[in-house]
């Protein structure tokens, strides 16, 4: 428990005080996050169990190794915003995730079979090394480029700066917009303009979610602030100052309705919050609790990590998840992790009380205005835009129902079946900017 600091807070103080860089002389934690997960996607954490299936928020760890399956695709995101994903039947482990004294981060990926994006953010004094086949990339400063691996082979491509490719047979300068292949202990061959890849598309929607949402101000902890952004918003709270609450929360909602204690070995049980902008609410600052205001996060003044379940203030029926002991099995509470599914979704029907489960990211771009819907008529239907469709997943058509006419993303009229009506969302689900 945390004594609440009472006054409302300029936001730029705000973000000073919600992105400190923790003591990394005492702790030197590094927790990265599973920020996305779509499909077969599985964990090993080295807890004597093998894989097991992985799911939204949960920490990668030094050590720890993900593979995804036919339909799986995962995005990992650093605590400056950098992005590693995989695409369907690839294989990576992350043998270094350090930091040194002056807290600058240490970063190793072993990419073993299959496809990965890295998108680096390069914050001064940082570095990122991928392994790969016989070769290996090291950057220190910003780069967004993509490897492919089938065994010895490779291919290299670059989006953004020159890249240099590390391996046997020395090493070699990639310009930016060229890729190159490598095979072998063979000189790689000549680098050739670029050229798309199937999943180029996936990358490039994920990279303008994070572009739009994410607060560009280069602090050292910027993960998760994006899902903020999209998933809710802060608001001004009398006696407690700038608070964070998510869209379609209402009365009777509580942070710890639905998620799964995951345990890793030295750290005991970690909390992964089932909503898909459950990370940083989760391990900085504090839930509070205030009457006729529902639940809200203020991410307060102190800037060091923490896991477990932190909040002040409560309604009489609330009982926090309690860490199970005697076990290193996953276990669910609520609704668990994240029900992953390839099958497309045509039509959703948000609720008071949903807090955004089940909302795909960047699929809708009318997240306030649904939010004003569903507190006033208790639930509304869209029709959410596929979250890897092919166009991009600003313009892919997503839209709400009100009565029989939907109006899309895009501002165009279209049928659309009414929606039930259920009950009414408390004043905690109503926030706007």
């Amino acid at each position: 428990m945390y004594k609440l600091r009472s006054g409302s807070m300029p936001l730029l103080a705000l973000a000073c005080a919600f992105f400190a860089l923790p003591a990394w002389a005492d702790s030197q934690v590094r927790i990265v996050r599973l920020s996305d997960v779509q499909g077969g996607v599985q964990i090993n954490k080295n807890t004597g169990l093998g894989f097991e299936s992985a799911f939204l928020n949960l920490p990668i760890t030094q050590g720890v190794q993900l593979r995804t399956r036919d339909n799986g695709r995962a995005e990992i995101e650093f605590e400056d915003g950098s992005t590693l994903r995989i695409t369907p039947n690839t294989s990576i482990d992350f043998s270094t995730l350090g930091a040194n004294d002056a807290g600058n981060r240490d970063s190793t990926v072993n990419l073993a079979q299959g496809r990965v994006y890295v998108n680096w953010i390069g914050k001064s004094g940082d570095k990122f090394t991928l392994n790969f086949a016989q070769e290996k990339i090291e950057i220190s400063q910003p780069a967004h480029f993509r490897v492919n691996v089938s065994g010895n082979a490779a291919e290299v491509a670059s989006f953004k700066n020159e890249l240099e490719v590390m391996g046997p047979a020395g090493s070699v300068k990639l310009a930016k917009n060229k890729m190159i292949a490598f095979d072998g202990d063979d000189r790689p061959a000549e680098a050739k303009n670029f050229q798309e890849d199937a999943y180029d598309q996936w990358d490039k929607q994920a990279a303008s979610y994070h572009d739009e949402y994410a607060k560009k101000d280069n602090t050292p902890y910027g993960y998760g602030y994006s899902d903020l952004n999209y998933y809710g918003s802060f608001n001004n709270w009398p006696e407690y100052g700038q608070v964070w609450q998510p869209y379609f929360a209402g009365a009777g909602w509580d942070p710890f309705m639905d998620g799964a204690w995951s345990w890793y070995p030295g750290m005991g049980y970690m909390w992964a919050s089932a909503y898909p902008w459950g990370w940083m609410p989760y391990y900085y600052g504090n839930w509070i609790y205030a009457p006729g205001m529902g639940w809200g996060w203020q991410p307060g003044t102190w800037g060091t990590w923490h896991g477990g379940l932190h909040y002040v203030g409560a309604t009489a029926t609330f009982h926090a998840p309690v860490a199970p002991t005697g076990t290193v099995n996953m276990v669910a509470v609520g609704k668990g992790g994240p029900v992953l599914t390839s099958t497309p979704v045509l039509h959703t029907v948000l609720t008071s009380g949903s807090a955004g489960i089940g909302i795909a990211r960047g699929s809708l771009d009318n997240m306030r205005h649904l939010n004003t819907q569903v507190a006033k008529g208790g639930s509304v239907e869209v029709h959410p835009a596929p979250q890897f469709a092919a166009t991009s997943w600003r313009t892919g058509g997503a839209g709400f129902a009100n009565g029989d006419r939907a109006m899309t993303a895009s501002g165009e009229m279209g049928h659309a079946g009414s929606a039930a009506s259920g009950g009414h969302s408390g004043s905690g689900g109503s926030g706007h900017h």
